[in-house]
């Protein structure tokens, strides 16, 4: 690596010492959420509350309620409702996404934090992007919903001053090949001992916390896989500072997620293999479109750029995790390469794509047999696949779980769909009369 590559690209980075940081506290409308700014540094991230209504605004419509997979939003004596405990919330954030007022907000936000090391010369701070993220952000600058502007992410991640623009993908490639060596391996030994059968994915941090808070027995199950985002932290700490030259001590690692539940993976205790935090700092997609208002950038006008060597490449079959039933069909891919030596004449394991609900399938595999299969949308859904697992009545090989529905393109810090934010007049009515009757009732 030559003292030239090693180098920011200055002529290409804007000059950020304008741009005001908000003080810790304060409470600023992201994307049409209210983000409190809050950086919580070594605290215990079982005792916070990552999302949280607020009562003032909240109308008791029960659409929070709903949507909560876990019942950790109750109702209170007016009608309102609160997270009971951060304990059995999931911090997927389908509350905040469904909620017509607008009443649920983020009370972790390191939006300042990045603004600030963005303007340290001494910190070397590398982007790390979920491949969710670049299908979503456009939405924010007025591109149709669904547009790919990965190229452009990369570019604004550039001007914005990042110093290494490294890929979620990259870390995801290597998911693909570790779940898929370990699946394997449980394979050929039957299940048997301390790794047992069926394997469940471990990408998704609010199916994680789920199964660790009410499914503990099953955690043997689980891939030993870290996330992609919780591989490219350390690498990009120890390997990567390592080929640029990058005096690990200075670098400052921003996870960029479709994800809330995100930034409770990045502050667990155990994200700290490197010998420092893995994730300095996890932000969502609403989060970088403030960024980017914020310093005035044009983004719609930017160009399509790349991503940067080292840990910035990647086979495209890692693009497939920002949706449901696309980690299963990755490692599939490798899985059945693997075992049979034979390579699929068409890669597109399409069965086993679902945007909600449990879908199983058997895959045949030439000298293996059957593979089944289970992709799971949605963790109600998965709370049913664990009892069977529980009960030994399941005869799956391979379980992939997304804790939303549709996977990580519906996550909990993408853009907000307008017309979920719209209540009608109808529903705001009766959200009224409901709220107002339980105020009146006498204990």
């Amino acid at each position: 690596m030559t003292e030239e590559t090693r180098k920011r690209p200055a002529t290409r980075a804007m000059d950020l010492s304008g741009v005001r940081v908000d003080p810790p506290g304060a409470v600023r409308t992201m994307e049409g959420i209210r983000n409190t700014v809050y950086s919580p540094g070594a605290t215990d991230p079982n005792t916070l509350y990552f999302v949280e209504v607020d009562p003032a605004v909240c109308q008791g419509c029960g659409e929070c309620s709903h949507h909560c997979p876990t019942g950790a939003i109750q109702e209170t004596g007016d009608g309102t409702r609160h997270i009971v405990d951060p304990s059995v919330c999931m911090n997927c954030g389908q509350c905040l996404t469904h909620c017509p007022y607008g009443a649920v907000t983020e009370r972790v936000s390191y939006v300042s934090e990045v603004l600030e090391k963005l303007k340290d010369p001494d910190t070397v701070v590398v982007s790390m992007t979920a491949p969710a993220v670049r299908y979503a952000l456009g939405e924010c600058f007025g591109m149709p919903t669904g547009t790919w502007v990965g190229g452009k992410v990369h570019a604004v991640l550039r001007r914005l001053g990042f110093d290494y623009i490294w890929d979620n993908e990259w870390t995801a490639d290597v998911t693909i090949m570790e779940e898929g060596t370990e699946l394997l391996e449980r394979v050929k030994n039957g299940g048997k001992g301390d790794k047992p059968l069926p394997q469940f994915t471990s990408c998704c941090p609010g199916w994680i916390k789920f199964c660790e808070t009410f499914y503990p027995d099953l955690i043997p199950h689980l891939s030993t896989c870290k996330s992609p985002v919780a591989m490219l932290g350390p690498l990009a700490k120890t390997y990567g500072a390592q080929q640029t030259g990058t005096d690990p001590k200075k670098v400052y690692t921003v996870s960029i997620m479709p994800c809330i539940a995100k930034k409770y993976e990045g502050l667990r205790p155990e994200m700290a293999d490197s010998g420092r935090r893995d994730i300095d700092a996890t932000i969502n997609t609403r989060e970088l479109a403030y960024i980017i208002k914020k310093a005035g950038i044009s983004f719609a006008s930017l160009p399509d750029e790349e991503a940067d060597p080292i840990l910035g490449m990647a086979t495209g079959a890692a693009t497939l995790f920002g949706t449901s039933g696309g980690v299963m069909e990755a490692a599939l891919r490798f899985a059945y390469e693997a075992i049979s030596g034979k390579t699929l004449a068409d890669p597109s394991i399409k069965a086993v794509r679902t945007g909600k609900g449990i879908n199983k399938v058997s895959v045949d595999v030439p000298g293996f047999g059957p593979v089944r299969v289970a992709v799971v949308s949605g963790l109600q859904e998965a709370a049913r696949v664990c009892e069977e697992v529980r009960a030994g009545t399941s005869d799956l090989h391979f379980i992939e779980v997304m804790t939303c529905p549709g996977g990580c393109v519906n996550g909990g810090g993408q853009p907000v769909d307008d017309s979920i934010m719209e209540a009608s007049l109808f529903k705001k009515m009766m959200a009224t009369v409901n709220k107002r009757f339980n105020m009146r009732q006498v204990g």
